[in-house]
């Protein structure tokens, strides 16, 4: 365990997550005027208990995108007066996150720990650095556990390669398939790592069978689910090196699941969209809706710890996709039709092909098209498609696609190997 918070009884981690609740909740609205008025209306002091909290109204991303446009840089959600010293981020959207005061920030050195990751272990990391705080996210929580970090960041595989040679780095985080692309580059140039015995994986889905694959290698591997606005939601735990099903909600987190697009809970069980409580000083996120799909595991965990479980990933309650570790959102493409009027519908379409996420941008043209610049037209899409969402994709035209609205087609499957 990590410490004695992950065995406390739900009684008293309830107690916990809302004492002086409303005081709290009086001062974050004192000094954050975005969220004192996305709060207008609500009793405050009547807010001490989860069945209270459901007065407050969700705030979804589209909100907090809005208001920061309207009132830069963070749209009145954010203390800045806590911000000297501290990092600021932006993510696809553009959503502008702050980094919260203090050690591990993003509440990843627990998830870190239950994956057996101890304090001396060199770490090799390969999330990125730039722009968001993906890299920062993991490496805050291995310095303050007490692991020795090398911040690899995105890309250069080669470069990352000679790095985990030369480090020995024995534990590597970053995105789940992005470990196997680093082992087998090393092993094509007949020097195979052998290092790295432990992994932290996040920013994708672990297939079971990479799981397996990454086993036979003698690598154990667990993931963590989180988000930039919220640090580490949940992580896996196991006992003796046999993974628990689920993941283990991250201390001082509050966690409901709701109706996809609603303020209302699901059954217990039933699947919904995760909404998340923080109440940080300096960034206090009220029911946020991260948009993304899951359940509660009501049985306890077989690790002992007895915090809320969630059954993991389980798709997005939007169209928005994350691949290869970054999210792709309907509206970044809705430039499409501008650029090019000769397309009649169109739609990305995400899938699984050797163990990697691959992204391809479907078009059907309109009637009267000149078919003889259609042969051109792919390689444009293409670069089109990678300027609107930062990642690689194909490009095909299609004699049709269904009218269904769809912009993204998201068709991995997060329960086949």
């Amino acid at each position: 365990m990590f410490d004695e918070l992950d065995t406390q009884s739900s009684s008293a981690r309830e107690a916990a997550l809302f004492a002086n609740f409303p005081e709290r909740l009086k001062t974050a609205t004192d000094t954050c005027p975005g969220l004192a008025k996305h709060l207008s209306g609500v009793s405050l002091e009547a807010i001490s208990d989860r069945v209270a909290l459901q007065q407050v109204p969700v705030l979804r991303k589209n909100v907090l995108m809005q208001a920061q446009q309207d009132h830069p840089p963070f749209g009145g959600f954010v203390n800045e007066e806590s911000l000297n010293g501290c990092r600021v981020f932006m993510s696809p959207g553009p959503v502008w996150e702050p980094q919260l005061v203090g050690a591990d920030p993003w509440q990843s050195a627990r998830a870190l720990a239950a994956a057996d990751i101890k304090p001396g272990q060199r770490l090799h990391n390969s999330l990125s650095y730039h722009l968001t705080p993906g890299g920062f996210i993991l490496d805050e929580g291995a310095k303050a556990l007490g692991c020795v970090v090398f911040p690899a960041g995105a890309g250069g595989t080669a470069v990352q390669v000679q790095a985990i040679r030369h480090l020995q780095a024995e534990v590597y985080v970053g995105t789940p398939d992005y470990l196997q692309i680093l082992l087998d580059h090393a092993r094509e140039e007949g020097d195979p790592i052998t290092s790295i015995t432990h992994a932290l994986v996040s920013g994708g889905a672990l297939f079971p069978a990479m799981r397996d694959k990454y086993q036979e290698q003698g690598i154990h591997v667990q993931q963590c689910y989180a988000t930039a606005d919220l640090g580490v939601i949940a992580y896996e735990t196991h006992t003796d090196g046999v993974i628990h099903p689920g993941m283990v909600v991250s201390e001082n987190l509050i966690v409901e699941i709701l109706i996809p697009g609603t303020d209302t809970q699901v059954s217990p069980g039933d699947v919904g969209e995760i909404v998340v409580t923080r109440l940080d000083i300096g960034y206090p996120l009220l029911r946020f809706a991260t948009g993304d799909l899951s359940k509660e595991i009501l049985e306890p965990s077989p690790c002992g710890r007895t915090q809320m479980r969630l059954a993991g990933w389980m798709g997005r309650a939007d169209q928005r996709a994350k691949v290869r570790g970054m999210f792709i959102d309907p509206h970044q493409l809705q430039t499409l039709g501008k650029q090019f009027p000769e397309l009649a519908r169109w739609r990305v379409v995400i899938s699984r092909e050797n163990d990697a996420d691959v992204m391809q941008l479907q078009v059907v043209l309109n009637n009267g098209h000149d078919a003889d610049n259609q042969q051109a037209l792919p390689e444009k899409l293409e670069a089109a498609l990678k300027a609107a969402t930062q990642l690689k994709g194909t490009a095909v035209v299609k004699d049709s696609l269904p009218n269904d609205g769809i912009v993204i087609d998201d068709q991995r499957d997060y329960e086949a190997g």
